[in-house]
């Protein structure tokens, strides 16, 4: 296997063992219920958080479980369509690779959440596509001001 092969390879194993990691989290595993058992006796020992409380602190971390999983995968599918569409040059950033990403972000997220909606413990939300597409979307505008911010930085050099 060839050098660009190889790195693709790896590229794209990392993004499909992300997306088995959403699948299970798509499941009755990652239920509100089931992440609330786990993470409430923690947060009232910690910081006394009571029921009603808790609630709020929950759905925040929920919707930020949310944030960091797509805006992982939008990386991730960034990284493996650069190895698999290379570009001449030592192109690092292109519309192309994050249209492609936020697009298999858009995908994976309405999938997701329509698995979801199957699930009597799961509800399929249009919001979360929306903030799971967000998420892709940010990480791409981060990635493209780095890449931009790194190559002034090496030509002032």
């Amino acid at each position: 296997m060839s050098p660009d092969r190889h790195n693709a390879f790896k590229a794209w194993l990392a993004t499909i063992l992300w997306l088995v990691v959403i699948t299970i989290e798509s499941s009755s595993l990652g239920a509100a219920s089931n992440t609330a058992r786990f993470l409430y006796p923690p947060l009232h020992f910690l910081f006394g958080l009571d029921p009603f409380h808790f609630a709020r602190v929950h759905f925040f971390i929920r919707k930020g479980g949310h944030i960091f999983g797509y805006g992982l995968l939008s990386l991730l599918l960034f990284r493996a369509w650069r190895e698999t569409l290379p570009l001449p040059g030592s192109a690092n950033w292109t519309v192309r690779w994050a249209n492609l990403a936020v697009l298999g972000t858009m995908l994976v997220a309405s999938l997701d959440e329509y698995h979801q909606s199957f699930n009597p413990e799961r509800t399929g939300s249009v919001r979360d596509v929306i903030l799971d597409t967000c998420a892709g979307i940010t990480v791409q505008i981060l990635l493209f001001l780095w890449v931009t911010l790194r190559k002034s930085r090496e030509s002032r050099s």
